[in-house]
């Protein structure tokens, strides 16, 4: 309950503005300049108790509290540790970062890569923050999140050990803006050791908000080259790494010293007259800083002595330590993957600059009702969350031998929150998506969640390349103008989990999430339904009323439970009496807390269409209904149901199996139509919203 509606709250703040960069959500709810106030006013250096200097900070595992590896750490502030401490000396360079005792190389190629653009890098570490005036012991730093820019502060006590620091530092040995922006990131995601192993391209976004494709180094496209110059000169953030084919590869050498598994940033990418040809140059940095390529065009090789010396000065200028030049046909010999963050994704693939259009879609896979797996599980796949993007115009410029026109559009699917939930044992999950075109028929029919049907013997237009387990998964299509549909899936059916859809366009696109409308109209009886079972119902209610006799909420159990117990094809355990006042509630017309004959009469009409409706949906006759199946019951009963809803539906009335029974459903059912009718008769002005006193809140939910 806490959830959903802490849910609801974020997304109406978002539609106000927060959650941009310039006005970040404050994380954990602390705000970094109150917070500093406090400390300078009281004179306590801020000790930060959601983050705090112990050893659940650290880890849980390999780092964890009775490990050998976190023994004698001593957490320090960095006045204890050097006279003169600073936040930044001389500007934020590559230098500044050198690994330590975590394997968060991944996330070192980031920051390093972010030290290359300043405009990046002081959107994350802002400015004006020091160890000299309004010092308190507290920092701060920003990263985006899912769609949404974060503020986080932290303390700057960090763990040493025989007075170094233990994890990121920097070669200047008084220069702590590093160590704490790791540390900011290691609170984001719960703890030191959630940062151990991963993709750099999952720092990069969360450095700038871009998105991210990948490149197979040995399947690259004819114009990588060219990609890779482009990307550099519109800042994008790039990394490469080599595959490892065992875990005992990981960060073993090559020959020519370069480090298996380990993650590298591209920083430049130059063209040189090479013997009186050209020679496409890459330049890549280490983060270690020492190990570098000892191949062709490394420092010091015979290459160099055949290019201008002029050039070869200037190329000399920009590689720091660390740093190494390489020809790209050996990149692409020696590399496995690149990644690149794309800040401006459209640079890519046009001259002309220009922004692209992005909409942004939050939404959950929920066991039961929304996890429904990939279409491997034709039964449930349909049930996933689905998005309608429609694409009017074509690209201006279009691909040489394409034929007809086309849209580019950028995906990203992205898994949120799975490295904080690592110290519960919950990994990633296999994930992909699929884009379906929509025929002309179904165009401009927004409200409806496309059913199995849609879906059987139907190829998606494009889809990801496979279900991986990352943070994200993202490709181009190239699509004809019209109506699509994103169907993003976990691999399994039956798997939670929180997800951001982000789909970037060149031309304007407009989106939707299918099934996002809410609607009821719950069955009526008609008077004359019930003219054949009146003597039925005379006889359950003179077994305990009496003829014409007025009937408590007590006695319609009795009389439900009788008329129910005896069937063998429902599963049914009675009716709660809760659900039984509730029934009363929506059928009582005159507030005496009984049915009359009349409405009793009304109500059964209305469980036995239930019924008619339960038995028609269980398809394999187990006396139950799958969770997942109740999105089809709940249209036949005439409701319409956002895919939140149906979430909360599988939560409440779904048993551990995932199956509803016969008197669930039918509670389902009663406290749905409830609440339908309660909100028609608040909406005076049927405008689609009401507003409610507290007190008046709470009567209503108590209904």
């Amino acid at each position: 309950m806490a959830a959903l509606a802490a849910r609801v709250s974020k997304q109406r703040a978002a539609a106000e503005g927060l959650g941009s960069n310039q006005n970040a959500v404050k994380y954990l709810g602390q705000d970094f300049e109150t917070l500093r106030q406090q400390c300078l006013d009281s004179g306590v250096l801020f000790k930060d108790p959601e983050f705090p200097a112990c050893p659940s900070a650290l880890g849980y595992k390999d780092l964890g509290p009775c490990s050998p590896q976190t023994q004698g750490i001593v957490w320090k502030r960095p006045p204890e540790l050097c006279p003169s401490p600073q936040f930044i000396v001389g500007g934020a360079t590559r230098r500044d970062i050198c690994q330590g005792g975590l394997g968060d190389c991944w996330l070192l190629a980031a920051i390093a890569s972010l030290t290359l653009n300043e405009e990046l890098l002081y959107r994350v570490v802002p400015r004006d923050q020091n160890f000299q005036q309004s010092y308190a012991g507290i920092f701060h730093f920003q990263f985006w999140q899912y769609g949404e820019w974060v503020d986080v502060v932290v303390d700057d006590r960090l763990p040493t050990k025989d007075g170094q620091l233990l994890f990121l530092h920097s070669e200047e040995g008084s220069e702590f803006w590093s160590a704490l922006l790791e540390k900011a990131y290691a609170k984001l995601n719960g703890s030191y050791e959630a940062l151990a192993g991963g993709s750099t391209v999952e720092g990069f976004e969360d450095f700038t908000g871009g998105i991210s494709e990948f490149f197979d180094l040995k399947k690259p496209p004819a114009s990588l080259y060219q990609i890779v110059r482009k990307a550099l000169r519109r800042g994008s953030l790039l990394a490469c790494s080599i595959d490892v084919s065992s875990a005992a590869e990981t960060e073993a050498l090559t020959s020519r010293k370069l480090v298996k598994g380990h993650a590298y940033s591209v920083t430049g990418a130059e063209e040189v007259d090479f013997r009186g040809r050209p020679e496409k140059l890459v330049r890549l940095r280490n983060p270690w800083g020492e190990v570098e390529w000892t191949g062709a065009w490394s420092d010091n090789a015979p290459e160099w002595s055949y290019i201008d010396p002029r050039q070869k000065e200037e190329l000399d200028k920009k590689a720091e330590d660390g740093e190494f030049w390489m020809s790209f046909s050996d990149f692409l010999r020696q590399f496995s993957r690149l990644e690149i963050c794309n800040l401006s994704p459209d640079s890519l693939s046009s001259e002309e600059v220009h922004k692209w259009n992005l909409v942004l879609f939050n939404g959950r896979w929920t066991r039961g009702s929304t996890a429904g797996g990939c279409q491997n599980y034709p039964a449930t796949y349909w049930t996933n969350p689905q998005f309608k993007i429609r694409l009017d115009e074509a690209d201006e410029h279009q691909e040489e031998g394409t034929g007809e026109p086309g849209c580019t559009v950028l995906l990203g699917l992205m898994q949120k929150n799975r490295r904080r939930q690592k110290r519960m044992g919950q990994g990633l999950l296999s994930i992909g998506y699929a884009v379906y075109k929509v025929p002309p028929e179904l165009e401009r029919h927004t409200d409806v969640h496309l059913g199995q049907r849609f879906f059987l013997g139907r190829q998606p237009s494009a889809r990801s390349s496979t279900y991986v387990n990352l943070r994200e998964v993202s490709a181009r299509a190239r699509l004809p103008p019209g109506e699509y549909l994103v169907v993003p899936s976990t691999f399994e059916p039956f798997q939670d989990g929180d997800f951001c859809l982000r789909v970037f366009s060149e031309k304007g696109a407009r989106a939707l999430e299918m099934g996002d409308m809410v609607a009821g109209k719950p069955h009526e009886p008609h008077p004359s339904e019930g003219d054949q079972v009146d003597g039925q119902i005379r006889s359950l209610v003179g077994k305990l009323a009496g003829k014409g006799s007025e009937i408590s909420a007590r006695d319609l159990r009795a009389v439900l439970n009788e008329a129910f117990s005896t069937r063998m094809d429902i599963k049914f355990d009675g009716f709660d009496i809760n659900t039984c006042r509730e029934m009363v509630s929506l059928m009582d017309s005159n507030g005496t807390g009984t049915l009359e004959f009349a409405e009793f009469k009304t109500l059964w009409l209305k469980i036995q269409k239930y019924l008619e409706i339960y038995l028609e949906t269980d398809d394999n006759h187990s006396g139950t209904i799958d969770a997942h199946e109740m999105r089809t019951a709940l249209r036949k009963a005439g409701f319409t149901l956002s895919n939140q809803v149906q979430q909360g539906i599988a939560m409440r009335y779904a048993c551990s199996k995932l199956s509803i029974d016969f008197d669930g459903f039918v509670a389902c059912m009663i406290r749905l139509e409830t609440l339908f009718k309660l909100f028609a008769l608040l909406d005076k002005d049927q405008d689609g919203a009401v507003q409610l006193s507290l007190a008046e809140w709470l009567c209503c939910a108590l209904v």
